[in-house]
């Protein structure tokens, strides 16, 4: 059976793709069967640009052919999911078509990695039954989370709001990666011993700038969960 992980972050542009594809590049250099799924991208470029979609960067930095990355809804404005589909006139995000695409991804790899638009509270549908969010459609998949947090100033403001959310509304968490971190800062190094000692989470990856690779404290194997309802 598969197993999957969500990658979240304290926010947006704090390195969720980045990590996602250093884990799955991690993953594959061990010889495991690995795919990356994503609900939701805002911001997504025209064929002519130099800028990468997300999914394409990951497949580029993991070695992931593109049956390998799947991503359900695309939209051109950088913005929530469910905003962008109103202001282009698009579907929205719809929860029965991520829970299908998932499982497809689940059912074909050992392990799936589930990457997040924008923090755990990002809007993917709003309509009269209310408003679906990350969170909502992490806690229907039933899937344990990373964080991603930028390792330098503000950073255990973040991560503790994030967690104590995350964990107030019972979603597990596997622990945090640290991006941007910086060997020998004594700002980044003092936030990776508080986030274990005060917030009580391992940190699980120290990535810093521009490396081809992020220093594993644990193997990302253990990080994941078992996929229920495959």
């Amino acid at each position: 059976m598969g197993k999957a992980l969500f990658v979240t972050a304290t926010g947006t542009d704090v390195g969720k793709t980045y990590a996602a594809a250093l884990i799955l590049k991690e993953l594959r250099r061990g010889g495991a069967a690995a795919g990356y799924y994503k609900a939701a991208l805002s911001g997504a470029q025209p064929p002519s640009s130099a800028v990468e979609d997300d999914d394409v960067y990951v497949r580029r930095i993991a070695g992931l052919t593109s049956n390998e990355a799947v991503v359900s809804y695309r939209y051109r404005t950088a913005v929530s999911p469910c905003l962008a589909a109103e202001r282009e006139g698009l579907q929205p995000p719809d929860k029965d078509r991520i829970r299908s695409d998932f499982f497809r991804m689940a059912n074909r790899f050992d392990y799936t990695v589930v990457e997040g638009s924008g923090g755990i509270l990002c809007p993917l549908n709003h309509s009269r039954e209310g408003v679906f969010t990350i969170a909502d459609m992490v806690a229907d998949l039933e899937l344990t989370s990373i964080i991603v947090a930028d390792a330098g100033l503000g950073t255990l403001n973040a991560v503790k709001l994030t967690a104590d959310w995350m964990i107030s509304h019972r979603l597990p968490i596997a622990g945090v990666l640290l991006n941007r971190f910086e060997k020998g800062n004594f700002l980044h190094e003092d936030n990776a011993r508080m986030i274990d000692e005060w917030i009580h989470l391992p940190v699980l990856a120290l990535i810093e700038s521009n490396a081809d690779g992020a220093h594993f404290l644990l193997p990302p194997e253990q990080w994941f969960s078992e996929v229920r309802g495959i």
